[in-house]
C-alpha cells in the first residue's frame, strides 16, 4: 500500500467516530487496538469478476455491496473500533458508511497499501492494529478477537485462508518488509510471509483460518458454512435467478 505516511487528521473523511479508541473487551486486556477494513466501491466491472460469468457484472457488485455491509455491521457492533480504508468515492462511503472513520486506500499493490495502512494505524495511537478486507462477509468475531488475544504477546499474527493467502493480519510492532516483495494474489502469498517472519526473527503466529469470497466454487461454500448471513442469502437468489 503505499510509501508515504499518510495522516490520520489530514485523510480522514468522516472525523466524529462515535467509537473512540479504546478498551474494546477483556480480550484485550486494557490495550488500545483498531481494526481496519478495506473495501472498494461496489462498481460494476471492478469488483467480484471471477464470479462473471455466471453473475453479470452488475449482480457480482450488487452481491459485493452486501458483503462489505455485511462485514461493517458486525465488526462494528461488535464493538471493534473500526477505520474503512476505501477505494474510489470517498462520497460513496460518507452516505454508506456514515460515523465511520474513513482513509483512502491509496496507490500501490496489495502490500504497499496493507503496510501503509497499518503504519498509519499503530501511528495513529493504538497498540495493536489488523486488517481485514471485505471478502469474508461471515468472518467470525471471535476469530478477530482471538487475533488480538494473540497480539498481546506477538509482533505479528495473521489467519490464513485455504487459497494459500490470509484474510487478516494484525501487528504489534510495524514489520514493513513483511509487505515487500510478496507475490500477491497467488497461492503462495502465506508461504512467503512465513518465511520473510523466520528472516527476520519476528514473532509471528498464526490464529484459525477462514475463507475468502472468490469465485463460484466459494461462494457455493460460503451457502453451506453460513447460510443466515446477509451476503448468503443475497448469493442464493443470484444463483437460483441462474439455474445455479
Amino acid at each position: 500500500m503505499a510509501a508515504i505516511l499518510v495522516s490520520v487528521d489530514k485523510s480522514v473523511e468522516t472525523v466524529d467516530n462515535p467509537r473512540p479508541i479504546g478498551d474494546l473487551g477483556p480480550w484485550t486486556e486494557g490495550m488500545k487496538a483498531v481494526l481496519g477494513v478495506f473495501g472498494k466501491e461496489p462498481v460494476a466491472g471492478r469488483v467480484k469478476t471471477r464470479l462473471c460469468p455466471p453473475l453479470s457484472a452488475v449482480e457480482a457488485a450488487g452481491l459485493y455491496r452486501s458483503c462489505l455491509k455485511e462485514t461493517v455491521a458486525t465488526m462494528g457492533g461488535a464493538g471493534f473500533e473500526l477505520v474503512l480504508f476505501f477505494d474510489g468515492d470517498a462520497d460513496y462511503f460518507r452516505r454508506a458508511f456514515p460515523g465511520f472513520r474513513l482513509l483512502p486506500q491509496g496507490e500501490g499493490d496489495l502490500g504497499e497499501r496493507m503496510e501503509r495502512a497499518l503504519r498509519t494505524l499503530l501511528a495513529g495511537g493504538s497498540e495493536t492494529a489488523a486488517l481485514i478486507g471485505s471478502d469474508t462477509p461471515d468472518l467470525p468475531v471471535a476469530l478477530v478477537e482471538e487475533a488480538f488475544v494473540a497480539l498481546r504477546e506477538a509482533d505479528v499474527v495473521v489467519a490464513p485462508a485455504g487459497d494459500g493467502g490470509y484474510v487478516l493480519v494484525g501487528e504489534r510492532r510495524h514489520v514493513p518488509e513483511l509487505f515487500h516483495d510478496i507475490p500477491w494474489s497467488t497461492a503462495g502469498v502465506l508461504a512467503a510471509t512465513r518465511q520473510r517472519a523466520a528472516e527476520l526473527d519476528v514473532d509471528f503466529r498464526e490464529v484459525d483460518s477462514w475463507e475468502d469470497l472468490d469465485d463460484l466454487p466459494s461462494l457455493r461454500r460460503l451457502l453451506v458454512r453460513s447460510p443466515a448471513s446477509a451476503a448468503a442469502r443475497h448469493a442464493a437468489v443470484l444463483l437460483a435467478r441462474h439455474g445455479l
